[in-house]
């Protein structure tokens, strides 16, 4: 009503009333955005912990001409410069219906209760989840999910730990030439997905940093390597190479995954790298990334396409073995037997693996058979050069390692236990190439 000369004519009593007189009126503020738009002369100029440009200015996307505007243009004018290398932007949060967060709505969610319900690395980790160029929606549900993908993320850093007890780097670490092919393709995995994680920190694409990250504990490691590697860990003998590997792998795929966590899942992060073995560092956040991944040495012909194919076999025995147990066929799948007869080249592939195969598949005994001598009734699977026959084992089950093995009770001295078992326990260990 009076215009914007009105602050400086303003009697404080009118709006104060007797309060008045505990205040002062300030009128020291040229223009709210001129204020603002110099900080880089009157902050970062300033202050000697700081430097000039600075290396990124972070605001919501109304700022473009707002305080990014003033900044620029001010800088521009005083230093012939931008006063920032980099500017991000990021669009506002929204409700689960899509409407504006708002008090009178009623429909906002407070930070500090996520914080005091769930923990401030599930809000740092939802945020890191959404695509914040675009609005950001958040209910309670999505909490909830992302809370999920956290039980899974630290999860599988305490398998790795539990795994790393008795684990000392200076005297354990098997050199990369000599771990076996399954181990060497899991320190692949890492070393590649690290190439991704780190581009994408440099492009702020958090979101990619979370879908990766989820993904590689889920699905390479989850679904696939580190189930395969219990029966190695729990029953191989202690200081074998079989062992030793496999824990080699396992303690650098965490050094790897502490690190890409710990810009987002700070907490959580440190907490890990405190119960981490060997000297290192007081703080993962006095370290930088980790640049220990040897590049890759393929034996055999076991490249990544291979390892591929194998998961991808691997995940059709699963899908058969578990239509079978619904059926009530078979119970646990090491009370199965499978044959798979596959086509020429699959068959090649799969047979490199040998009698190792089984471990691969978590089977009692797993048999490759050409696809031309299949039988009439078969277990069809998505790829047509495979199909299965799964048995249930008629073997003695031993009772340390729970595979079902013609030979098991053999060993006068140990008659629950199978051959490969007797020579884990008094002899000098079964011998591991791939798996």
């Amino acid at each position: 009503k009076e215009g914007v000369e009105a602050w400086f004519d303003l009697d404080i009593e009118m709006i104060l009333g007797t309060d008045a007189e505990n205040y002062r009126k300030n009128t020291d503020i040229l223009d709210v955005w001129f204020d603002s738009g110099v900080s880089h002369e009157c902050v970062i100029k300033q202050r000697h912990e700081l430097q000039y440009p600075a290396d990124v200015y972070l605001e919501g996307s109304d700022q473009h001409r707002g305080w990014f505007q003033s900044s620029l243009l001010t800088a521009v004018a005083m230093q012939q410069e931008a006063p920032f290398k980099i500017v991000l932007t990021h669009g506002f949060t929204v409700d689960a219906n899509g409407h504006k967060m708002s008090k009178s709505l009623g429909n906002t969610i407070e930070p500090e209760q996520v914080i005091k319900s769930l923990g401030a690395d599930i809000l740092r980790l939802w945020i890191a989840s959404t695509d914040y160029s675009n609005e950001m929606t958040v209910s309670d549900e999505i909490f909830k999910r992302t809370a999920d993908t956290y039980r899974r993320l630290r999860n599988t850093a305490r398998y790795l730990l539990a795994n790393l007890d008795d684990f000392d780097p200076e005297q354990h670490v098997v050199p990369h030439c000599a771990m076996l092919e399954l181990d060497r393709w899991a320190v692949n995995q890492a070393r590649l997905l690290q190439k991704e994680i780190l581009a994408a920190y440099e492009d702020f694409q958090f979101h990619v940093i979370y879908q990766r990250v989820h993904n590689f504990c889920s699905i390479e490691m989850g679904s696939f390597y580190l189930d395969i590697i219990k029966d190695r860990q729990y029953t191989t003998q202690k200081d074998s190479l079989a062992r030793r590997s496999a824990q080699t792998a396992m303690l650098m795929i965490l050094e790897g995954l502490v690190r890409w966590l710990a810009p987002i899942l700070s907490f959580t992060a440190e907490e890990i790298w405190q119960n981490m073995p060997g000297n290192r560092e007081k703080s993962v956040f006095l370290v930088e990334w980790f640049d220990a991944y040897p590049e890759p040495i393929m034996k055999n012909g076991l490249d990544a396409e291979f390892w591929l194919t194998v998961m991808a076999v691997r995940d059709e025995v699963n899908k058969a073995l578990e239509q079978q147990r619904n059926l009530g066929k078979i119970g646990a799948p090491l009370e199965a037997e499978v044959i798979l007869y596959c086509s020429d080249q699959l068959a090649v592939a799969l047979n490199q693996l040998g009698d190792e195969l089984k471990f691969i598949l978590i089977t009692s005994a797993a048999i490759v058979k050409p696809l031309s001598n299949m039988p009439a009734e078969v277990l069809n699977t998505e790829f047509d050069e495979l199909k299965l026959v799964i048995n249930i084992s008629e073997h003695p089950k031993c009772v340390r390692c729970w595979h079902r093995c013609a030979d098991v009770g053999s060993n006068d001295k140990h008659p629950e236990l199978c051959g490969r078992c007797v020579k884990n326990v008094d002899g000098q260990g079964e011998e591991r190439l791939f798996a």
